[in-house]
């Protein structure tokens, strides 16, 4: 056939990310074979600089072309190299929340900063025959003392008080049940649950035991990694709130003009009292830097002053007497998380 006209190929324009490839080599070595994710999100501008989800794969592997059975081993594998869990895994956060839960019962006056409440190691509700256990007994607390410890019985109180609706507003504010706006497509919402939600998508009526394990991260409630990490700089950033982005820059690479994206911001969290931020944060110092702090193994030999929580997830219910917990399969074994 004759060639009527051709029109070369053009180079599309250079893309400049956001990505520390030396951050997300550490990253990546440091997860080894386990399974999960981990963000690091700049606060002060909404840069992604790492973006790690393990099991991985060699990109190359992908680009270079693969047969039908090669890539019926990745979609078959069990530990899904190809799903992100960074952006796209829906999991509880268990209690990561709290200092957002603790920021809410504060702003609301619901308690005040120095409330102490007593922690016997389980919280009885009314009409309830079964009492939710804390994962320890704390003796008294307040809001500071609560976060640096992890105390459960104090947020089931909070909870309780608080109401599914209060927490489900307060949650949203730092962008839970709702995309983070990243500059990626197909990111998931997570899951912010309500009554309503529960109506419509399970038929059934709300019960207020759901409200208290909502308190501590458990239940209905689903967040991202991603999510987290957002969640986490709002709290840094004292309400300030920057879209997460990866997407530095773009260059053309005929003139090289270099065009960068331009920093997103959200509606800022108002406070009645800057103090609740100041509380908020010195509780999650405390976590790392406190006697009683959970993560005070990490904290004591760093030179840096590191604002954290941890938070563990229960997948199942596990029996008390139960003392094969690491033979339990691995998908069925408790989430951990930081922030």
């Amino acid at each position: 056939m004759e060639t009527i006209d051709q029109d070369p190929f053009q180079p599309g324009n250079n893309l400049t990310l956001t990505i520390d490839s030396d951050l997300q080599e550490v990253a990546y070595k440091a997860m080894g074979d386990q399974k999960g994710a981990v963000v690091i999100l700049d606060a002060s501008n909404g840069e992604i600089l790492v973006m790690v989800s393990t099991p991985s794969f060699d990109p190359n592997q992908l680009s270079l072309g693969l047969t039908q059975d090669e890539f019926n081993a990745f979609t078959r594998n069990k530990k899904k190299p190809l799903f992100n869990r960074a952006i796209a895994g829906q999991y509880p956060p268990g209690s990561t929340i709290k200092p957002m839960i603790a920021l809410g019962a504060l702003e609301m006056g619901i308690v005040e900063p120095e409330l102490y409440m007593p922690c016997e190691g389980k919280f009885l509700l009314p009409n309830y025959s079964r009492p939710f256990n804390d994962w320890a007994t704390h003796g008294s607390v307040n809001v500071v003392r609560a976060i640096q410890a992890s105390c459960d019985v104090y947020f089931y109180q909070l909870a309780k008080w608080l109401g599914i609706r209060a927490i489900a507003d307060n949650l949203a504010g730092f962008g839970f049940g709702q995309r983070t706006g990243i500059d990626l497509v197909d990111e998931p919402a997570g899951l912010l649950p309500t009554p309503e939600w529960k109506k419509k998508n399970r038929q059934e009526s709300w019960f207020p035991g759901e409200t208290i394990i909502t308190g501590i991260g458990q239940g209905y409630l689903l967040v991202t990694p991603l999510q987290l990490a957002y969640a986490t700089a709002v709290l840094a950033n004292r309400g300030r709130i920057i879209r997460p982005r990866l997407l530095r820059g773009l260059e053309d690479p005929g003139s090289g003009v270099i065009t960068n994206s331009t920093q997103q911001f959200g509606l800022p969290l108002k406070s009645a009292d800057p103090n609740y931020w100041s509380q908020i944060i010195q509780g999650m110092e405390l976590v790392l830097h406190g006697p009683r702090g959970t993560a005070r193994a990490s904290g004591k030999n760093t030179p840096y002053q590191i604002a954290g929580k941890t938070g563990t997830a229960q997948i199942v219910g596990i029996p008390e007497d139960d003392s094969n917990i690491d033979e339990l399969p691995e998908e069925l074994r408790d989430h951990a998380l930081f922030i």
